[in-house]
């Protein structure tokens, strides 16, 4: 006896160690079955449950300071349509960041290079916008917008009928607020 507490046997605390380590084990597993069940789950969801329905929306003809001045910290993208909301093209802030960089030294100039760097202020949407954007179909689900986001590096998918009709914009934001819901 050392001390003036009894000592168990070292076999009796190396047992209640691993039950103790199997139970976090457990645990831990369960969690982790409980967390692939519900991504398997987001997978599955529709996009039109996750989308945007308010978003930016831009006409071909509006000018370049118009659309700046409606970007904000929440809307980074615009989806460009034409009086009855189908889908002509789109723009992001990353877009609109390509026309204002400098050329690179020793680079190849040519006439649409050269109209890239002539942007005024009576430059409209319609001189930089991307006129066949990626997009996902608005009966899709998430698990086919995932792929997309991550085979193509775009973090925005206008969502279209088939006569291209704008429903609503899905941005990863979207998505991981899914995620962040599901998961806890």
């Amino acid at each position: 006896m050392n001390g003036p507490f009894p000592s168990k046997p070292k076999g009796a605390k190396n047992k209640k160690m691993s039950i103790i380590i199997g139970k976090k084990r457990h645990i831990m597993l369960q969690r982790k079955e409980e967390l692939s069940h519900n991504i398997r789950y987001i997978s599955k969801v529709p996009v039109k449950l996750v989308m945007n329905r308010e978003f930016l929306t831009a006409h071909p003809e509006d000018s370049l300071t118009l659309l700046i001045g409606k970007f904000t910290s929440e809307e980074t993208s615009a989806v460009v349509v034409d009086e009855d909301r189908k889908l002509l093209g789109f723009i992001t802030m990353k877009d609109l960041l390509h026309f204002f960089t400098t050329p690179r030294r020793y680079s190849v100039v040519g006439l649409g290079l050269l109209k890239k760097y002539t942007l005024t202020r009576a430059s409209r949407v319609e001189d930089i916008m991307v006129t066949k954007p990626i997009t996902i179909h608005v009966e899709d689900n998430l698990g086919h917008a995932i792929k997309l986001m991550t085979e193509t590096g775009k973090h925005h998918l206008p969502v279209i009928d088939d006569e291209k009709k704008v429903h609503g914009l899905l941005e990863v934001k979207d998505i991981i607020r899914l995620i962040r819901i599901v998961a806890l």
